[in-house]
């Protein structure tokens, strides 16, 4: 009874994977439909050519062999050929295009949802499903899919033809596809289960691979770069050990299946023999069993070894689909008018588990206010960030961006328009330091962008760069320090020209003379931006209006006491 709920279990699950992968084929369905075609026209010469030999053959045993059948013959040869090239040519770039979009819409989820749900994959899963599984999909729709349907009418094609020779021979070569149907049913329910295994190694070799590049100077620090290379390839032995498995698997069904074939093509031979010996049938129709027989068997044995593909697609279709239920970021579609722009906090609790890292907090920066929040790490300055920028989704309260003339809007994805941020850490990318300036603006005019190099004290050592503005620099800024690294994450943030701007440790690399000049710059900005730094150092504070930190998950003003000792 278990294994019947399971199996309607499953079935519901394939069915809503089969509708989505429906509704993403619809755009394609017409090239797709084209290939099938041009498929089964190859299917349909082939056969013809099995007829026109046994022509050829007859004529020859009889002296006279027809010229027409035999040019008609190397026509056909040359025809399947240039159809088979075309083919080939046409389903590749259709397999590029389809698992492009497939990529193309992940991408798209992933990088449109809330920031804390997609941190729950690992990079290297995400990176897995966007290449591995989509490409399982797409070689499953634009492959495994038409070919099933070629082998099904190729096997009916062939089947009659068998018949309309020999009855007997047609139904005996049909006898293998009961076998066939019943080791895809056995293996179709292992095979799900172990190319979920395959799929799921594949993310943890990933995955691993990723974290310790991205972190290979802590690898070196503590030397271990021999305990890495040991867990890389006991991550490769797991991985082998699963493709083992359902490859053997494969492979044994395949097995089965060639030997009762070969048994098949057996039994014809002798029964051609036998009808040629007792001169009931010529040279040319015994050709044609050989032929058949063989075409016949091919069909169904290319069936039972499509199953595990099958199993494939839609393994890799609920992996790809279970991204689907992540959330999307709310975004609407007006704004306030944001030439200076304040922010109020009610009664904001958050916690990444059952306790909260904040609880009940409020806070009101005004337009054109200057704010430090200070305190240790670990009490909730960056968390109150990220919702602000509404990487994630409060549980209570309410964050609302409002204007000099009193307008609202509730944060949300839209509302970062008007928001600059300096995260912590090196957060360039590799390319050009022209291309990662754009990335605050990407319309922002060469005068714009030396403004903000000026503003971010980055503008002379940029000018030394060997090409300037576009030096090309590695994968997190390197060939930059990290002061200057974090000098041109400051530009990036300034050219946006946002009225509200997040400093997250912003300056933290840079040294004492070089933070004052950023702060100086900021402050002589016109329209005043809105500025929310978040630091250790209290070298920033005479450069502020208000101080708070936070305190028993409250956020607590310290601004007054703070100057009341200064005064004394």
């Amino acid at each position: 009874m278990k294994k019947l709920i399971d199996f309607i279990k499953n079935w519901r699950t394939n069915s809503e994977y089969a509708k989505w992968l429906m509704k993403f084929t619809k755009p394609f369905l017409p090239r797709i439909i084209l290939i099938m075609l041009m498929q089964l026209a190859l299917t349909g010469i082939s056969i013809y050519m099995a007829l026109v030999s046994k022509e050829i053959i007859d004529s020859a045993k009889g002296g006279n062999v027809v010229i027409l059948v035999v040019v008609v013959y190397a026509g056909m040869i040359v025809f399947n050929l240039v159809l088979s090239i075309a083919t080939s040519l046409m389903s590749i770039m259709l397999n590029e295009r389809f698992s492009f979009g497939i990529r193309k819409q992940v991408y798209e989820k992933i990088i449109r949802s809330y920031w804390m749900d997609v941190t729950k994959y690992h990079t290297g899963d995400l990176m897995t499903r966007l290449t591995s599984d989509a490409g399982q999909v797409s070689d499953g729709i634009i492959y495994v899919i038409p070919t099933v349907i070629q082998l099904i009418v190729e096997l009916f094609a062939t089947f009659f033809t068998l018949f309309y020779f020999s009855p007997l021979l047609a139904l005996f070569a049909l006898l293998v596809a009961p076998v066939a149907a019943i080791v895809a049913v056995l293996l179709g329910r292992k095979m799900n289960k172990l190319q979920k295994k395959v799929q799921e190694s594949e993310s943890r070799y990933r995955s691993f691979l990723q974290e310790s590049l991205a972190n290979i100077l802590i690898v070196k620090s503590f030397a271990n770069e021999d305990y890495s290379v040991k867990k890389l390839t006991k991550l490769r032995d797991e991985r082998f050990h699963w493709i083992f498995e359902r490859n053997k698997i494969s492979l044994l069904s395949s097995s089965v299946m060639s030997l009762s074939f070969q048994l098949g093509y057996v039994v014809a031979f002798v029964i051609g023999a036998a009808q040629v010996s007792a001169k009931l049938i010529t040279y040319g129709t015994m050709s044609v069993f050989l032929t058949l027989v063989n075409r016949i068997q091919s069909p169904i044995m290319g069936l039972a070894q499509q199953v595990p593909k099958i199993v494939s697609i839609f393994t890799s279709a609920g992996r790809i689909i279970e991204l689907e239920d992540i959330e999307v970021e709310k975004r609407n579609e007006e704004n306030i008018e944001f030439m200076q722009v304040g922010v109020n906090l009610e009664n904001i609790t958050y916690g990444y588990t059952d306790e909260p890292v904040l609880d009940g907090a409020s806070l009101n920066i005004k337009p054109g206010e200057f704010v430090s929040i200070i305190g240790q790490s670990g009490i909730g300055k960056t968390t109150m960030v990220r919702l602000i920028m509404s990487f994630m989704n409060q549980k209570e309260g309410y964050i609302n961006f409002y204007n000099s003339q009193g307008d609202k809007e509730e944060a949300n994805a839209a509302t970062r328009e008007f928001i600059a941020y300096v995260p912590q850490g090196n957060t360039l990318f590799s390319g050009t330091v022209r291309e990662n300036i754009q990335m605050g603006n990407l319309r922002c005019s060469e005068r714009e962008m030396i403004k903000a190099l000026k503003l971010s004290s980055a503008y002379d050592f940029v000018q030394k760069l060997p090409q300037g503005l576009d030096t090309v620099i590695g994968e997190r800024g390197h060939g930059l320090s990290e002061g200057q690294a974090q000098r041109i994450a400051i530009a990036r943030a300034l050219v946006r020209r946002a009225p509200f701007l997040i400093f997250d440790e912003a300056t933290s690399s840079l040294d004492e003379k070089t933070e004052i000049n950023v702060l100086e710059g900021l402050k002589q900005l016109r329209p005043r931006p809105t500025c929310l730094l978040i630091t250790h150092r209290k070298s920033v504070i005479p450069y502020c209006d208000r101080q708070i930190c936070i305190e028993n998950r409250k956020i607590v003003d310290i601004s007054a006491p703070l100057n009341e000792e200064e005064n004394k």
